[in-house]
């Protein structure tokens, strides 16, 4: 069994231990104030400021994917709406993410019914089945998801199908979706067994998916088949000038002065009626979800830099495009992010979030950096891995997505800080965003997402060329990445 702990030895490290008057001092602090408030360094966390050499101009209202793992959607979404925004001349707008919600968990049902089905002469206990049962109805995902689902069904404005009770708070739909497929994976294989072929469990797949939809339509909402826009628009609206109407002037106020009221600019109106979520993606997002390279920066002796690699068991909709990776070094990550914020284009980025993040201490809560928090002086002990060591034990993973709005470099143009809008509500952080430090990022961060003409050229012959290496789900590169997104 190995060798045990002595009571004798645990009795003498007690006496050592308050002997220490340092170690007084910190059991003294975070038995009080807990451990993050304890170890926080406020001489530096104060040195780190909210202003940026490079921004986004315009960006929109805070978003609050409150108690759901939908960071990966929220994220991309935010990106997607910048285009929207630009488009009808609007200082905010906001895509319905539980419409999103709804169609990424219905096609989520149809690939783990799938994949049982493909692996129905596997042992149900096998890690193929296993991984399968246990990941299938989960929040998470990725970047390429909501892209897909883009592509699939379209985009409605947050006002066509606004969130309900489930999609703010999600454990209680899902734990009835997996219990539900759980049912339906047994069944179809027992059917395999009894010697059912593969048409026919396909056929008893799709009698599953009528409950699947039942289900989801009674926890979020029937997704509309079409809707009526109607939102105010600014002067350099690109809509239909047909489909603009303006809004009678209102009758001058009391007290209001002439020159006033001749400087009042009239209320623009879009309206396009019957319109369907297809036909609102394309005509009112300029952005294509096809246009994207997906960087990732995990060093380490299994995932070597250059290779493009595809994540199996992963993808959410069986038609859609793969979920792809192209590893390269973390500067690579930082030009294209650079390049795109400085042509005015958020970018849509994973961390792993919680990592040296005081996000429960009354000040500096939204400084994530690797100086700001001092446990090893804390505690004595030095904690320190590189990256490559952390993926491989598991101390670390890709377990938020939100997105960069903006950046301060240095003087050699390398990034110092980066802005960071979050999707947690206006509340948390500072009023919805954070600040990440550049080391801060190449540590605990890894990936950003870009369009292709942010992209040097030599990595975007790779992504184009590189032939995908399929790579299973606990492999050492996919130890990286969360699905359980928070």
């Amino acid at each position: 069994m190995g060798k045990a702990i002595d009571p004798d030895w645990a009795a003498q490290e007690s006496a050592d231990f308050i002997a220490s008057r340092a170690n007084r001092i910190a059991r003294n602090a975070v038995t009080a104030t807990d451990v993050m408030q304890a170890a926080r360094d406020t001489s530096v966390m104060r040195t780190y400021h909210d202003t940026y050499g490079i921004s986004v101009p315009k960006t929109a209202k805070i978003t609050n994917q409150r108690q759901s793992g939908r960071c990966w959607m929220f994220s991309a979404f935010n990106v997607a709406r910048h285009a929207t925004m630009q488009y009808l001349d609007v200082d905010t707008f906001e895509f319905s993410q539980a419409f999103g919600m709804f169609y990424d968990k219905l096609e989520k049902a149809n690939a783990m019914l799938e994949r049982i089905i493909a692996t129905r002469d596997l042992p149900f206990d096998s890690r193929e089945v296993c991984y399968i049962l246990e990941e299938g109805m989960g929040d998470g995902g990725y970047y390429p998801f909501a892209m897909n689902l883009i592509q699939k069904y379209g985009l409605v404005p947050k006002d066509a199908m606004p969130e309900t009770a489930c999609s703010k708070s999600s454990a209680e739909m899902d734990a009835q979706l997996e219990r539900l497929l759980h049912r339906d994976a047994s069944v179809l294989r027992k059917a395999a067994v009894d010697g059912v072929d593969e048409e026919l469990l396909r056929a008893q797949k799709d009698e599953m998916l009528d409950e699947i939809y039942r289900v989801l339509a009674i926890c979020l909402g029937e997704p509309p088949q079409t809707f009526d826009l109607e939102v105010a628009v600014g002067p350099k609206c690109q809509a239909e000038e047909s489909k603009i109407s303006e809004v009678t002037p209102a009758p001058k106020e009391a007290g209001q002065k002439d020159d006033e009221e001749k400087e009042a600019k009239p209320v623009r109106i879009l309206r396009d009626h019957a319109i369907t979520p297809r036909e609102f993606a394309a005509h009112y997002v300029p952005f294509d979800p096809a246009d994207y390279v997906n960087l990732i920066s995990m060093p380490g002796a299994t995932r070597p830099f250059g290779h493009v690699y595809h994540l199996t068991l992963t993808d959410s909709v069986i038609d859609g495009t793969p979920n792809r990776l192209l590893n390269v070094a973390p500067e690579v990550l930082d030009e294209a992010a650079i390049r795109s914020l400085k042509e005015g284009v958020p970018v849509s980025m994973s961390c792993d979030v919680m990592q040296n993040f005081p996000r429960h201490i009354e000040d500096f809560k939204y400084v994530l950096s690797t100086d700001g928090v001092d446990m090893d002086s804390l505690f004595d002990v030095e904690f320190d891995m590189d990256r490559a060591s952390m993926l491989d034990m598991r101390e670390t993973s890709l377990t938020h997505a939100m997105t960069f709005q903006g950046v301060e470099l240095e003087e050699d143009g390398t990034p110092k800080a980066w802005r960071i809008e979050n999707s947690w509500g206006k509340d948390q952080g500072k009023d919805g965003y954070l600040i990440a430090s550049a080391d801060w990022f190449h540590l605990y961060g890894g990936e950003v997402i870009v369009r292709r003409e942010f992209v040097d050229d030599e990595t975007l012959k790779m992504w184009d060329e590189l032939p995908a290496e399929d790579v299973t789900p606990w492999s050492g590169l996919a130890a990286g990445f969360s699905k359980k997104r928070i």
